[in-house]
């Protein structure tokens, strides 16, 4: 029989019943593993990093990985694979606030249902953005609204879901100021100077909860998108808000926009808040940034996804593998 490893994050989203009916929840987690001809292992995770730690610390016999929990728990998960010799298949099943890695897989808000199709699923090689070593799935970024995620208290995500993160991003909106940082980066083999209030690094269509915030994003391209805001005044700021509701990002004034699979990134002064990674603080104190793909980190994914978000079929993936 396949061994799998179900990885949960207890104290993920918002809240989901008492402790007995999350137990409840967590049995049919395993009941559906063994329909599919699993004999699963059950962690919880009991400090930050420990979902890192445990799938780094697995044995390679392990056929199937699935983090339970927010973005911030597979970033974990992805992160310690990238430091196994030998690297495990991966899944996700969301349990988070957000939950825009579990949207851009295709799934929804049931998790037993999620769980069903994640193990009906197929193998795909997905593209990994890395910076300065370290992994993140979706998105990372700095600057103007980028520290939300982290700053949001972990109380108020369960208190209010989504609508945390709103509130957090308009008291950020009216109580600070918009600091530009001056920096060089380089991408596509051109070089830009300038003055920058926030920029965002991403391979996902839906970031932030907003969906469709790219068009026609692909998991498997070997590229993701970057998009550099030089944009200060409050009201430009809410005019783009505005612009972005009706148009994809590449379209709203104020946006520098580019796609490639390596941008360099020098700031001229240290940055005054990390960066964000799949929501969460990444505390790198150096100035210069390199990002790059890492491609083909074999996941499992639903079905439903794969005409959506990946362009190369299975007779490709072989080649390159």
């Amino acid at each position: 029989m396949k061994q799998a490893v179900l990885i949960i994050n207890p104290h993920s989203g918002k809240s989901r019943g008492n402790r007995k009916k999350r137990e409840m929840e967590y049995e049919r987690f395993l009941s559906l593993f063994k329909k599919y001809g699993y004999e699963p292992t059950m962690y919880k995770t009991q400090y930050p990093n420990h979902a890192r730690e445990i799938v780094r610390d697995l044995p390679d016999t392990i056929d199937l990985v699935v983090s339970v929990g927010g973005d911030g728990t597979f970033n974990e998960a992805v992160t310690g694979n990238f430091e196994r010799k030998k690297r495990l298949i991966l899944s996700h099943l969301p349990y988070g606030t957000t939950n825009d890695i579990g949207a851009l897989f295709g799934l929804g808000k049931n998790p037993e249902r999620n769980l069903e199709w994640i193990l009906s699923g197929v193998v795909k090689g997905i593209d990994i953005c890395v910076i300065n070593g370290h992994p993140f799935v979706y998105s990372g970024g700095f600057g103007k609204f980028m520290d939300v995620p982290y700053e949001t208290t972990r109380n108020m995500k369960k208190r209010l879901g989504r609508m945390a993160y709103l509130f957090q991003g308009v008291r950020d909106f009216f109580q600070r100021k918009t600091p530009l940082y001056e920096l060089t980066y380089e991408v596509n083999g051109e070089k830009y100077h300038g003055l920058y209030s926030f920029a965002l690094v991403s391979n996902a269509n839906r970031i932030a909860g907003i969906s469709h915030f790219y068009r026609n994003v692909k998991l498997d391209d070997h590229l993701f998108e970057v998009v550099f805001c030089n944009l200060r005044r409050k009201k430009d700021i809410v005019r783009s808000l505005i612009y972005l509701r009706l148009n994809d990002i590449t379209k709203v004034p104020g946006f520098y926009f580019h796609k490639t699979d390596h941008l360099t990134i020098q700031f001229h002064d240290k940055l005054k808040k990390p960066w964000c990674l799949d929501g969460e603080e990444f505390p790198d104190e150096t100035n210069e940034f390199d990002i790059r793909i890492e491609r083909n980190v074999m996941m499992m994914v639903a079905k439903s996804a794969v005409s959506k978000m990946f362009v190369l079929d299975e007779e490709e993936h072989e080649e390159e593998l």
